[in-house]
């Protein structure tokens, strides 16, 4: 279930905030709840998606991207993502949840996230983000336009561009009813 309480804690605290810069790391403390375990007793990892937007909207919000969302009438969505996961978060451990954009190309947004417990990194993603208006993506210049940015996005770092160059090879849509070959 979409933790809904606190998507509404995280809005409106974000809200009060002042604003930070479009590339500056943000960093959302948390806390594992009991709702956010899986069986093994350790946060879900479809639990750590699901922060994860939480995290991504307060960024929206802290940059005022939320703003120009809300003005020209767009949405967000999610086009792709890459996840590591090295530790296990148990029940009540505090982390810290840090966003930031890395860059753009002409269709998509490359955010990194990654949950922190102390000096450990337990997560890590590469998301492939766009902002879309009905249904259809916005191209990235019109996006930073409406956020009055200027100049261009940041180089990709390799890693970034060598995942998305990866992914773009990957064939879409996927085989279902062909069997694989020897």
């Amino acid at each position: 279930m979409y933790p809904f309480l606190r998507f509404a804690t995280v809005t409106l605290s974000e809200r009060r905030k002042p604003r930070i810069g479009l590339f500056d790391t943000h960093v959302l403390p948390m806390r594992c709840l009991p709702n956010d375990l899986d069986g093994f007793l350790e946060m879900n990892n479809g639990r750590i998606l699901t922060l994860f937007d939480l995290g991504r909207f307060a960024v929206a919000i802290r940059t005022g991207l939320w703003d120009v969302l809300r003005r020209e009438g767009w949405g967000l969505v999610v086009a792709g993502s890459s996840v590591r996961y090295r530790a296990r978060i148990t029940g009540l451990q505090g982390f810290a949840l840090r966003t930031r954009l890395v860059g753009w190309d002409a269709r998509f947004v490359y955010i990194e996230q990654a949950m922190w417990r102390g000096a450990t990194c337990c997560n890590h993603a590469l998301l492939r983000t766009g902002v879309t208006e009905k249904g259809r993506l916005v191209p990235t210049d019109r996006v930073a336009a409406a956020m009055r940015h200027e100049g261009a996005s940041p180089e990709l770092p390799g890693w970034a561009r060598a995942w998305a160059e990866a992914d773009a090879r990957r064939p879409w849509p996927p085989m279902q009813d062909t069997p694989p070959s020897p």
